[in-house]
């Protein structure tokens, strides 16, 4: 296949970009480089297939040229500060609806009609239902972050509706693993490499949360690719299990060799928007004979690791 991903240099993209390289295909990444960042494609940019074009989905002329010839679009990129989305509200709005809006019209243009749709759980807000299924009642949504993403959904879904497109909407637990640059794990190992004495904690540390390794989603996002047959098909990406924060902080603690005095700042929410507990019904894409290879302790633990020995990562955000 011709594939184009939006933020390709991206966490989550890059991992992408990789496999379908190994896989065979025909890859250009699409990035600005908010986030994203060159090293992550290093392996990439030296193959054949491989092409990068550096520029922002909200300009529309330069994504419809460089989508040309594209088959598939995986659109992974938007701006995934949940916690910060008051202080911007615009962004979540630019980045998250309107850019997958540019981009289903660029592929309305050069007439690519299967597109993979990274969302977020999220979407469920706080929900009633756990472990949460995709067909859950949709509560009040409590971030603009899952409120933008939301509509990306619905728009995915009525251009398939309306014009014909595939296309398979996936929504992530938090991912941890390698190239990881955005998050809890990047936070606290940034502070304890700042002060290994001390730990400030948002919330009680008592949220209770599930997390999948980058490698366990990618190899998802492939299978569900290949048995797609609907128009539009949901699915939850998550393991099997979840923790509590507290633990997650342990296994990073251990992980750095530091035993610090933890400060929790209260409430059962470590923000406005912060779901107190995040765990999804996988049913649906574990029928597809997906498993999840990776727990989350050794998701977290390996993404310490790797934070330790690419220090050049946390440096490089602010």
């Amino acid at each position: 296949m011709n594939c184009f991903v939006t933020g390709g240099a991206g966490f989550v993209g890059s991992h992408l970009v990789d496999r379908l390289l190994a896989d065979g295909h025909e890859v250009t990444a699409f990035d600005n480089f908010s986030t994203g960042r060159r090293p992550f494609l290093e392996a990439a940019l030296a193959r054949p297939r491989f092409r990068l074009v550096t520029g922002d989905l909200l300009d529309a002329t330069a994504l419809t040229g460089a989508m040309r010839g594209a088959e598939v679009v995986f659109h992974f990129a938007a701006n995934a500060d949940i916690r910060g989305g008051l202080d911007h509200p615009r962004k979540d709005l630019e980045q998250n609806t309107v850019a997958t809006f540019h981009v289903l019209e660029a592929m309305r243009s050069v007439g690519a009609s299967r597109i993979a749709f990274a969302s977020t759980g999220a979407v469920y807000g706080e929900p009633a239902v756990f472990p949460t299924p995709e067909d859950a009642p949709f509560p009040v949504q409590t971030s603009l972050y899952g409120a933008s993403k939301l509509a990306g959904e619905g728009l995915v879904q009525a251009y398939c509706a309306g014009f014909g497109f595939e296309g398979t909407v996936f929504r992530f637990v938090s991912l941890v693993g390698e190239r990881y640059s955005h998050g809890h794990v990047f936070d606290f190992v940034k502070s304890l490499r700042r002060d290994p004495t001390a730990l400030r904690v948002l919330g009680n540390g008592k949220q209770r949360k599930s997390y999948l390794y980058v490698g366990d989603c990618v190899d998802a996002i492939l299978l569900a690719l290949t048995k797609a047959t609907g128009s539009v098909t949901v699915y939850n990406l998550g393991n099997d299990t979840y923790c509590e924060v507290n633990d997650s902080v342990r296994w990073i603690c251990e992980a750095m060799g530091v035993t610090p005095r933890l400060e929790y700042t209260g409430g059962e929410r470590g923000w406005v928007g912060d779901s107190p507990f995040v765990f999804l019904d996988c049913a649906r894409i574990r029928e597809l004979g997906w498993r999840p290879a990776v727990m989350i302790r050794d998701g977290i633990v390996r993404t310490v690791r790797y934070l330790k020995a690419n220090p050049w990562v946390l440096e490089q955000r602010q």
